[in-house]
């Protein structure tokens, strides 16, 4: 009889290491490796096709390809998200932390799509039938082609779907899902790896939707080795604060789609409601003639947002200043202030810095700079900046204000919601400047957007 081999895997990495050990040497994370049964080398033969041939490589000019027309869900957030619809036959993988909506949000997506006139299986591995049903009269969702199967053996689940056929598949969650053949526990990588295996398999061969809801670590990312993200075709990210009824769908990877793409939720008791205007939501609570606020226009995927970005600099009682951050980049906040105070002569090393992007979205690209900098100045002058302008604009480590994309974009949503004036890089390219019911500012460095914004003011 042949000898049991034993190895022990990372449930955080998927690193396999032939001893036990109390930290994982790939990831660093401690006490997740696991003890599990190493499987047996089997060498699969070539096996032919059902009509007896086995498959050759094909042209690239040979293939033929017909686009599949998108299914539209009924929520036009996450169409947009989704690059305009639901493409036939995709894996989608969302993931978020404990009680943020994504149960909620696929139920409601299930009873859109069965309006749809297609059939979904919602196969849930946490929650009983009747908790199902519970939640689906508070959404008002009544579908007589959706159908609930609480069930956690995926090979239960694949005969399922052989035999109901169903035109969507939801799976909430991957982690409680399992194949018995698998010796691994529960959620494990080896169990999250084959699970996702076998459901992609579906997906493509049969050309059945597939929802999956991923669970979050700690650290925010999707619980289970990092192939899960790279094996399906789209990964979405339900963001949002607990203590805020507000709620942002992230694409973080989308192969039918733009990446960087947001779509915006207000949890109600009802459910989840869009917000079509992100924008007016960020700035509703937005005090006038505020020192320390300035508005950025910036760009979430193809969406133009503006947000309020706030900074409050205060004398530091200690030997060293102290740097906070809420929603942006702590060490981009750092070169910024750096700049300033390199360039453009402003003292802020024996400052306190708290720098914070309202509304509970995060902000992350250059064209934020800007409005970073002038919100620092403000706060330090303890002058306030005009309610009706905004700043788009890049800065240099030479204190120069570097060009932007999307420059037309971000103008037309400023115009759009009122604001009369505009600070825009002085090298940027803008097209149609009459038809934009606003004021464009062109600025080279900091120290001319600083003259420039306050100009009026001593």
């Amino acid at each position: 009889m042949a000898k049991v081999k034993t190895r022990y895997v990372c449930q955080n990495c998927g690193y396999i290491s032939p001893r036990m050990l109390g930290r994982c040497p790939n990831c660093g994370a401690w006490n997740q490796l696991v003890e599990e049964l190493e499987p047996q080398k089997v060498i699969a033969p070539v096996t032919p096709n059902s009509a007896g041939e086995t498959k050759q490589p094909v042209k690239l000019s040979e293939i033929t390809f017909n686009e599949e027309k998108r299914v539209h869900t009924g929520l036009t957030e996450l169409d947009r998200v989704l690059g305009g619809g639901v493409v036939p036959g995709s894996l989608v993988l969302i993931g978020g932390d404990p009680g943020i909506g994504k149960s909620t949000l696929l139920l409601q997506v299930s009873g859109q799509l069965e309006q749809t006139g297609g059939q979904v299986l919602y196969v849930t591995g946490e929650e009983s039938a009747s908790q199902i049903k519970l939640r689906a009269n508070r959404l008002h969702v009544q579908g007589k082609e959706l159908f609930i199967y609480p069930e956690t053996d995926m090979n239960a689940v694949t005969q399922m779907v052989q035999q109901q056929k169903p035109d969507y598949l939801i799976i909430d969650s991957v982690q409680t899902m399992n194949i018995p053949d698998l010796s691994s526990a529960i959620g494990s990588v080896a169990q999250v790896r084959a699970v996702t295996s076998q459901l992609m398999t579906i997906a493509k061969q049969q050309g059945v939707t597939v929802f999956v809801v991923g669970h979050v670590t700690k650290g925010g990312a999707i619980a289970g080795p990092k192939i899960l993200e790279h094996m399906v075709d789209t990964v979405l990210y339900f963001e949002g604060d607990l203590h805020h009824n507000y709620r942002i769908l992230r694409s973080v990877k989308n192969r039918f789609g733009s990446t960087n793409e947001i779509g915006m939720f207000a949890m109600q008791d009802d459910g989840l409601k869009e917000v079509a205007n992100p924008s007016e939501i960020f700035l509703e609570e937005r005090l006038a003639h505020a020192t320390g606020s300035a508005v950025v226009v910036s760009m979430e995927g193809t969406r133009p947002i503006l947000v309020e970005i706030q900074s409050l600099i205060t004398p530091t009682l200690y030997g060293m200043a102290k740097r906070t951050t809420t929603g942006l980049d702590h060490n981009r906040v750092a070169v910024i202030m750096a700049v300033l105070e390199k360039r453009a002569n402003i003292l802020l090393q024996n400052q306190d810095a708290y720098l914070k992007a309202t509304g509970g979205v995060h902000l992350d690209e250059p064209a934020i700079d800007l409005a970073m900098a002038m919100a620092i100045v403000s706060s330090y002058r303890n002058l306030g900046l005009a309610a009706d302008e905004c700043f788009v604009g890049e800065i240099g480590l030479t204190g120069e204000i570097r060009r932007v994309n999307l420059i037309d974009q971000r103008i037309k949503e400023a115009a759009k919601l009122g604001f009369q004036r505009i600070y825009v890089p002085a090298n940027n390219e803008v097209t149609h400047k009459n038809q934009h019911q606003i004021e464009i500012i062109g600025v080279r460095t900091i120290n001319d957007a600083i003259k420039k914004v306050f100009k009026n003011q001593r």
